[in-house]
């Protein structure tokens, strides 16, 4: 640390032979007259800009712009900075000085930092980074100690091989890749949130169109952080392609998964809300598709995790893709003395009634109502009853319970017979005893 404190010592002395000068207080003046005209352009651009004047109401990129509002906070630090680096360069050109000025401009960022976390940011390790990182940097840049500290970072090092490891390079690549990361997931969850809510997009486009926004996202981040370390890109293409290889027959079933999700996207067999029933009998309603798995909802709460290459390799059913309308049939049986004439009427009125049940003459005649025998029992006469509604019979809509209660009564208003299983038994007689 000797070279920081005689650094300090040279700098004590080069501000006291600075406050006795002319230019120390024309400094003073820029900075004053900078920070003034800083805050005269922030207060502008509140006025007139409407974004920044007025509170954003709900709608399309709500968020977006509700940020956009926040960020008039952020004015009158940044643009009292950007005003104090012109004056700094102005300065040098004419009066050959200007450490007051960057000084300023240093104290002006500290500000900006300040404002980013009390205002804007609620991740606590962005925050912690901020606080602990960022304000001391802005602070060395203020004094202008920060180029100095920057090169007694990189001297610190190790080699190996051609590769040349610096502390300074480690703290980078450490702190920005918490920032990128962090971004990155930010971006990522308002462009897919951005994205799924416009409603010009058919449910598949949304998905494609997210999926490749998530992509986009992280190769864009990967990249920069390969750059931030220091890496060229170009090198890792042997790399890359040894990699590729490996990868290639350890996560074979990923990649599977992989590929599955990308033609399930592009060729929209399936989509966001479809209802759908596996080979095996589960079934639920689909909630979510990425590009490992697909997540079907049960109806008494449960998460059923299929993997993308199951709905390209197996046949399963999908209830509700290119049409909603159902047909649904429910049985029951009656005694052989029953009037089936009378019998159908009341059962077709019945079912007819219920509210979530397609009825009327305006319907072709196969999506009506219907009651009619299926077989002959051995105790009494089987009844099918069909009719149609539109979604799927569970969860909020158990039309088919609805109508059992309902037939029910209606069976047992008018005196018709549900039977009991019924036994004829005939005793012959012993022939020994004859």
């Amino acid at each position: 640390m000797q070279w920081l404190t005689e650094r300090a010592q040279a700098i004590w002395t080069g501000v006291a032979e600075q406050l006795s000068s002319s230019e120390f207080y024309v400094q003073i003046s820029i900075v004053a007259l900078s920070v003034v005209t800083g805050l005269i352009i922030a207060a502008y651009f509140t006025r007139r800009v409407r974004i920044f004047r007025e509170e954003p109401q709900p709608g399309a990129f709500f968020e977006f712009r509700s940020t956009l509002h926040r960020g008039r906070e952020l004015l009158r630090p940044v643009c009292a900075a950007v005003v104090l680096g012109v004056a700094a360069a102005i300065s040098v050109g004419t009066i050959g000085e200007a450490w007051l000025i960057r000084a300023a401009q240093g104290v002006a960022f500290v500000f900006v930092v300040y404002s980013l976390v009390r205002h804007f940011l609620k991740n606590a390790t962005i925050s912690f980074i901020l606080k602990w990182v960022g304000l001391p940097i802005a602070l060395l840049y203020s004094v202008g100690w920060l180029d100095e500290v920057i090169a007694h970072l990189e001297s610190v090092s190790i080699e190996i091989g051609n590769i040349k490891l610096s502390l300074y390079a480690v703290f980078r690549t450490v702190v920005f890749g918490f920032v990128l990361f962090w971004l990155g997931r930010i971006s990522n969850a308002t462009g897919q949130r951005v994205i799924r809510t416009q409603p010009a997009l058919d449910p598949s486009t949304r998905e494609i169109a997210a999926k490749l926004f998530e992509i986009g996202v992280f190769v864009l981040i990967f990249l920069l952080l390969m750059n931030i370390m220091g890496i060229d890109i170009t090198t890792l293409a042997v790399f890359g392609g040894a990699l590729g290889v490996g990868l290639g027959f350890g996560l074979q079933q990923i990649a599977s998964n992989f590929i599955s999700g990308i033609i399930i996207l592009l060729d929209r067999s399936i989509t966001i809300g479809d209802f759908i029933q596996l080979e095996d009998g589960r079934s639920g309603t689909l909630r979510e598709l990425t590009m490992r798995s697909a997540t079907l909802e049960t109806f008494d709460g449960k998460d059923i995790m299929v993997p993308n290459e199951r709905f390209i390799t197996t046949a399963f059913t999908n209830w509700t893709h290119n049409n909603k309308l159902q047909r649904y049939s429910l049985n029951f049986q009656v005694a052989y003395k029953t009037d089936l004439d009378r019998l159908f009427e009341i059962v077709r009125e019945i079912v007819a009634s219920h509210p979530k049940v397609l009825s009327g003459d305006d319907l072709p005649i196969e999506q009506r109502p219907d009651a009619e025998i299926e077989k002959f029992g051995d105790s009494g006469i089987d009844i099918l009853v069909e009719f149609w509604m539109e979604g799927i019979d569970d969860g909020e809509n158990r039309v088919g319970a609805d109508l059992l209660l309902m037939i029910w009564t209606a069976l047992k208003a008018n005196d018709i017979e549900i039977p009991f299983p019924q036994r004829e038994v005939k005793v012959l007689d012993d022939p020994k005893s004859a």
